[in-house]
């Protein structure tokens, strides 16, 4: 079993960019280019190491392998961006890693690049990049190949090293449990699980009581034997259930227009753990979005474009403005969630203006496009 924060740091540690291993200060798979570039990496990775696997590490300042981190980033369909795209796509884990100088919510992103061995290319245009494109390391740049394609394993044995020295051991089990629960999470209740004799599961947060079911808020969620963080939020609120073969967490959104909102489920994933010491993550996206008159939504729609661009000019909000500004992350969802589909272009204009004026509303829009980038990944 690998222990990701060991990988994270041999990788750092020996290595530079090269044909298996690339770093990120941040990717942005939500626009063309962010989503382009990245395929271009993915593409190019696979292709250059078709017998072992390849990784891009998220989080990284590119000049002194500064760790500063990312935002936590848990779509399990990222694997549908990359079949959609890519023609013998190999398949990719996204992780979230924590590293205990980061500041809370903060985590490196590790994408985990498996080719199946074939030659992986564009299926179709993306951004500048041309369906039927070919890409190949060579050392820290991922370029085009137009000639000679032919898959050539120069990797395999530095990477099952590398991989090796990230072996995890019970000395840093036990310290990553009681790490969770008695630094990190003290102020929260806390728990752990071990699965299978050898998986270790532990979850912190508040907690509530509704109609006898438990309700965790400010959740965090991590498999410690790999040093994975599986679940992070401060906004929504989440069930946890479990056998001894598996865990289950069940997300709930809060939406709703005004102060009229509820709780609507909105994702369930399993983890069920074998005897085999490995394990099985199963997304279901369960969402069924609350659905509103479209004339009664112009109004609330166009009073939000209204907001940003008073804010985009510089002009003070007045009260009654500064309270729908509080709701417009949220009424920009339902807007999109009900046919308004510029509502998402709005939402990521929205984002720089925010995170200078206002980071609560930053930071609640932040999660309502989360929720955007699962819906769309999941139709």
């Amino acid at each position: 079993m690998i222990n990701k924060r060991l990988l994270v740091k041999n990788l750092l540690a020996h290595n530079d960019e090269n044909s298996f291993y690339d770093k990120k200060r941040f990717i942005n798979i939500g626009e063309k280019e962010g989503k382009g570039k990245f395929l271009k990496h993915v593409c190019a990775l696979a292709n250059s190491n078709p017998n072992n696997n390849s990784f891009i590490v998220i989080g990284v300042e590119d000049e002194d392998n500064k760790i500063v981190g990312v935002d936590f980033f848990d779509d399990s369909k990222i694997q549908n961006l990359v079949n959609a795209y890519l023609d013998n796509p190999p398949i990719i884990t996204y992780e979230n890693i924590p590293f205990p100088h980061l500041p809370e919510g903060k985590v490196v992103g590790l994408v985990t690049v498996s080719s199946n061995g074939k030659v992986c290319s564009l299926r179709k245009n993306i951004w500048k990049y041309y369906g039927g494109s070919v890409f190949f390391r060579e050392g820290s740049i991922s370029l085009p190949k137009v000639y000679d394609i032919e898959l050539v394993d120069h990797n395999s044995d530095t990477v099952a090293t590398i991989e090796k020295h990230a072996k995890n051991n019970i000395e840093l089990t036990l310290d990553g449990v009681i790490d969770f629960i008695n630094n990190r999470h003290k102020d929260l209740e806390s728990n752990y699980k071990v699965f299978k004799e050898q998986f270790v599961v532990c979850w912190a947060g508040n907690t509530k009581r509704v109609k006898g079911q438990t309700y965790f808020s400010r959740v965090d969620i991590e498999l410690i034997n790999e040093q994975v963080k599986l679940f992070y939020s401060t906004l929504d609120e989440v069930t946890i259930t479990y056998t001894n073969d598996s865990f289950t967490t069940t997300e709930y959104v809060q939406l709703g227009l005004g102060k009229k909102v509820k709780y609507y489920p909105l994702e369930k994933v399993t983890i069920a753990f074998n005897d085999n010491g490995k394990y099985v993550i199963k997304s279901e996206l369960i969402f069924n979005p609350p659905q509103y008159n479209k004339q009664d939504l112009y109004h609330t729609y166009n009073t939000n474009n209204t907001l940003l661009a008073k804010i985009n000019k510089g002009i003070p909000l007045q009260t009654t403005e500064q309270k729908d500004l509080k709701f417009l992350p949220a009424t920009y969802l339902i807007c999109f969630l009900n046919g308004f589909k510029e509502a998402k272009e709005r939402m990521e204009n929205a984002r720089p203006l925010l995170k200078k004026t206002d980071r609560k509303v930053y930071n609640e829009l932040k999660a309502s496009l989360r929720i955007l980038r699962k819906v769309q990944y999941n139709t």
